[in-house]
């Protein structure tokens, strides 16, 4: 069995836990509150500056050159396309640039990020690969999952469910979980495991994610 489907089969209730989640299914009825999406999307942008860094980790830490190629590309798409395109979507939400640019991470979002780029710089490209494809391999899945759904026609998420469901999308999740399973051939059963519990907890985190934006969970108010 290759690693990939091993974790996906060991973590399936957390896995599909995020797929079940209030906010990703009436994000899928397009019953989810506006608010909440707005939110969402403020802290999904300064999530995304963090991640970013970990395609930047995985060119670093790549030893094949056509690795550190993707691992590049990846990081200029995210900085200059992915986050343009984040931000012209926003505008359509009423988010201008400013409050995106000076928004603060919750404290869901600041952990999580933390977590991610520690344990990226932590080990080699095993580790910053099961760091970053829970938020990829989920959003895919859940972007094809929504793809039939009243959400994939709602005027303000129907690009959102375009967006995690496209082809180019899916060939970038299918190429990442590949490369997962290549360089984790012939590892021992001590090292499975230890990246099999950060790609838990990485999936952990994408459900206190959701959590945090259905729930508008943010700092105490502490005068």
């Amino acid at each position: 069995m290759k690693f990939s489907q091993r974790l996906v089969t060991e973590l399936k209730p957390i896995w599909e836990a995020n797929h079940h989640h209030p906010f990703v299914q009436e994000l899928a009825d397009g019953t989810l509150d506006i608010e909440k999406f707005k939110f969402y999307m403020v802290q999904d942008y300064v999530y995304l500056i963090d991640y970013a860094k970990l395609f930047a980790l995985g060119a670093i830490k790549a030893t094949d050159l056509a690795v550190e190629g993707k691992f590049a590309e990846l990081l200029s798409e995210t900085l200059n396309t992915e986050m343009s395109l984040h931000r012209a979507y926003a505008k359509e939400f009423g988010i201008g640039e400013d409050e995106l640019e000076n928004a603060n991470p919750t404290p869901v979002t600041l952990s999580y990020t933390n977590y991610m780029l520690s344990v990226g710089q932590s080990g080699g490209l095993d580790k910053v690969l099961v760091a970053l494809l829970p938020c990829m391999w989920s959003y895919n899945q859940i972007g094809h999952l929504l793809k039939d759904s009243p959400g994939a026609k709602h005027p303000l998420y129907a690009n959102w469910v375009a967006m995690y469901s496209d082809d180019e999308y899916t060939d970038l999740t299918n190429w990442t979980i590949d490369l997962l399973d290549q360089i984790t051939a012939g590892k021992s059963e001590e090292e499975l495991k230890e990246l099999t519990e950060i790609f838990k907890n990485t999936t952990r985190y994408e459900y206190l994610f959701w959590d945090m934006a259905y729930n508008h969970q943010d700092w105490p108010k502490i005068n």
